[in-house]
């Protein structure tokens, strides 16, 4: 089944904004939406990538409701100052896709002095679904689709979040995705009635730029295993516009279907804990 036949007629006049999308699964997902006639808004950090990803978006989906804004996601300054020019430009969002993320090979702090990766991979998308949350409720029916992954397994190490000892990019890059999950399932229950769907998908190892600061060996095991990432697209296309998932809420996706996560991503009093700490770093 094509892209377009599953969302045809579904994303008309519908706003979509995805972090991430200059590159990857973030861009074929931008891609496919946008064939699908949504508004795609993008965020980028690198201002000129961004724009040349918007010029070859619209030139291969000939759609041109395709816009750019500037986005550092390991800055809460940067992320207030996005979605204050998102809330500015557009007065609906009717789909949100947290898509970016990055692994670590060394330690590395963002602009706030926070371990780069449980910055960027889990208080990001935290922090922007939070500023974003109103203008979603408003636009309901609208859905928030959280981009995990299948090497979630293992707990939150709240004693030392950051691991500021002992430093493993894959144990960070593991533990802030399974927070993206804890954090989805909690905000699921938080939005019943609303008309908000928050759901997390796992786009399997794609040939991404994922890997791009997780050492030589990382590198070369995304390139030799990593699939096309317009198929790991596919699943996030299809929370985005698919009706048969309109009243769907919780649940963590693989390829187009619901699939059992870890253990641990169904303990709520990890996902409440998990919550309070969110809060504290992000201040809200």
């Amino acid at each position: 089944m094509s892209i377009r036949k599953i969302g045809e007629n579904t994303l008309k006049n519908k706003i979509v904004l995805i972090t991430g999308a200059t590159s990857g699964l973030g861009k074929e997902t931008a891609m496919g939406l946008a064939k699908l006639g949504a508004t795609i808004v993008f965020t980028s950090r690198d201002r000129l990538k961004g724009e040349k990803t918007r010029t070859e978006l619209i030139a291969a989906s000939g759609n041109e409701n395709i816009d750019m804004l500037h986005c550092d996601l390991a800055s809460f300054e940067s992320i207030r100052s996005c979605c204050k020019e998102f809330r500015s430009k557009y007065d609906s969002l009717h789909v949100l896709i947290n898509n970016a993320a990055i692994w670590d090979f060394k330690r590395r702090e963002s602009k706030d002095g926070i371990e780069n990766i449980f910055a960027t991979n889990f208080l990001a998308p935290f922090l922007m679904t939070h500023l974003l949350l109103d203008v979603l409720k408003k636009s309901s029916p609208s859905r928030i689709i959280n981009v995990t992954s299948g090497m979630h397994y293992g707990t939150i190490h709240f004693d030392d979040i950051e691991y500021k000892q002992n430093f493993s990019g894959s144990k960070a890059y593991r533990q802030s995705k399974l927070g993206l999950i804890l954090f989805t399932r909690l905000l699921a229950k938080k939005l019943e009635g609303t008309g908000v769907t928050v759901n997390t998908v796992h786009p399997g190892m794609n040939k991404t730029n994922l890997g791009r600061d997780a050492g030589g060996f990382s590198r070369m095991i995304f390139k030799l295993m990593g699939k096309d990432p317009k198929i790991g697209a596919e699943t996030s296309i299809y929370l985005a516009s698919s009706p048969d998932v309109e009243n769907i809420t919780g649940e963590y996706f693989a390829k187009k279907s619901i699939k059992r996560s870890s253990k641990e991503s169904y303990d709520m009093d990890l996902a409440q804990r998990l919550w309070g700490v969110g809060k504290k770093y992000v201040k809200i």
